[in-house]
Formats: structure tokens, sequence, C-alpha cells
């Protein structure tokens, strides 16, 4: 691994085909913009047609040949999840790429369409089912990938299998927490089940140390938190580094070549917060094998989705 890689490292992406999700901003954006840069074909899957729009011409006021789609996907939604692997299904025959970045941080309490607590819906159990209905598609294109982006407080992170939807006393970092390990412990376990398997899918995972992102503040804004929201955004301008840094992490995970099943990266610098990529490890406590067999038959059942790699 280079100790100043950089989306120039990038190889070609000509010819290969990437789903993100979240792509209209901050880490979606700059992890979408880099792919589509380096000529692969993007699928920006977005909450908002508008906001993905808006992104989608940016990034062509940088390269009008840029191949950029904006389809919309509500993850809070298994009913608009199912229709988005419904299109790409019919009209593709392979997916390269699937980066699983969309996300909310700490929002005040709030329900999926299903019923399931939102941060823990939105972040993990709506990629889950997003990626058991594409699995097809990854499973037969040679060299394919799947990305779960991640966060440092995975490591405060529990997986409340007795409240896995906050019923009781909700907590908003808590909940947040939960769903970031659970995105590990999907990137885990997928890996292990791909390993028994003859499928040579990588399953990695990747997170952005501290970047500077509109999630901070958002959480702020949703409870009328507007000094809360202000203190991060100043702390997001003296001390996050960029979102663009943020996403070599996932950028590099989905298109290095010397990336690992089952692999997790982050910045290099001071307690992982910032910096250039580099093999990192999630938490020893957080992630076992036991809570991530246990944590995917819960999810299949709560998707509906029967996913056997």
């Amino acid at each position: 691994m280079k100790k100043k890689w950089s989306v120039d490292n990038i190889p070609s992406q000509k010819g290969r085909i990437a789903v993100v999700t979240g792509a209209n901003s901050g880490l979606g954006y700059h992890t979408a913009l880099a792919l589509a840069l380096k000529g692969a074909k993007v699928i920006m899957a977005c909450r908002s047609l508008e906001k993905g729009e808006k992104a989608r011409q940016q990034i062509l006021e940088m390269d009008p040949e840029a191949e950029l789609e904006v389809w919309p996907l509500d993850l809070a939604s298994l009913r608009s999840v199912r229709s988005f692997a419904d299109k790409f299904n019919a009209r593709g025959d392979r997916l390269d790429l699937l980066i699983n970045n969309a996300g909310l941080m700490a929002i005040p309490e709030n329900r999926t369409e299903e019923g399931f607590e939102m941060q823990f819906g939105v972040n993990y159990l709506g990629h889950f089912a997003l990626t058991a209905l594409l699995w097809q598609q990854l499973s037969r294109t040679p060299g394919s990938r799947i990305i779960q982006v991640s966060s440092l407080a995975h490591k405060f992170g529990r997986i409340r299998f007795e409240d896995i939807h906050w019923k009781r006393k909700y907590s908003r970092w808590g909940a947040y927490g939960m769903s970031k390990l659970a995105s590990l412990l999907f990137m885990h376990e997928l890996a292990v089940r791909i390993g028994r398997s003859d499928s040579e899918v990588i399953s990695a995972a990747a997170h952005p140390g501290y970047a500077s992102t509109e999630l901070q503040a958002k959480g702020a804004k949703m409870r009328g938190k507007w000094f809360g929201a202000a203190f991060f955004n100043l702390a997001n301008g003296l001390v996050a580094q960029s979102a663009a840094m943020g996403a070599l992490s996932t950028l590099y995970a989905a298109t290095a070549a010397d990336v690992t099943q089952g692999a997790y990266y982050g910045p290099r610098g001071f307690m992982r917060l910032w910096g250039g990529p580099a093999l990192d490890k999630p938490g020893r406590k957080q992630v076992s094998d036991e809570v991530a067999e246990e944590l995917w038959r819960l999810s299949e059942s709560l998707t509906g989705a029967d996913f056997k790699p």
C-alpha cells in the first residue's frame, strides 16, 4: 500500500458499473465523482432525485463524458429498495461495485416504513436487502466488490437483540453506533459465507475517520438544536478532514489491487481520524462470528430476503 495513495492511483474503471448509495453529497458524492472520472458508469442511488441530479450536473461540469445516472432509492422503505433492484436487474447484466454508503447519524427517534428504528433501517437493513437483491448480478461479474461504509462509532455499538428497534429508552448515539457495528458484522459474515462458496466477490469495509460532511449537523438541526449544529459546523471546519479525503478509504477498498476478503480500511493518521487510507482493524470485542451469524438470520427475517451467497 502506498503511503500517499490518492484518487490518482485508482486504475481505469472503464467498462465497469458501480452503484453508490447516497451519492448526492458528502462521502457518496466524492466516491461517485472519483469512479466516474476514472471511466466507470455510476448509478447514483439517491433519496432525493433533485439533489442527485444537481450532483450529477456538478460532475458533468468537470467531465462532460462521465457516465452517470440518478435513480431513486429510499433505504427507509423496503418497497423502494425492491423497486430499485428490480429495475437494475431488468436492465443490467453485470455489477462491478456496490458501495453501501448512505446513512444517517444521531437523529431524533424515528421509524422506517416497516417500523424499523430509522438509523438501523437506513444504515444497515436497507443495505442488507439491497445487497441480497443485487447478489446475482454481483456474483456473475468477475472482480466485483461490495463495500460497507462503517464508522469509528462501531466501537461503542452493541447489537441489542433484546430491543433491536430501540422501542424502550432511545439513544440517538447508541442507535448510530449499533447501525455502524451492524454494517461491519454484515461485511464480516458475508466474507465468511463467500469463503465457503465458490464465489469470487470481495466483501470489504471502510470508514472515513473524522470527515466533514452534512451528517454531523443534520441530527442537531432535526432536533431544533441550532447551537449544536453551529458547533459541529465549526468543528468540521477546524478539525475534520475533507469529505474528499474521507472517501479515499472507500475508494481504496473498492479499487486497489491488494484488497483482500474481509478487509477493513480507514485513515492512517492520528487515532485513525485523518490521512490517506490504510488497513485497519475493527474493535475486537464488537465483531464476533456468533453475533454476526445471529444478526444475519435476524436481518433475513426482518427484510424477507433469502440471502445465501
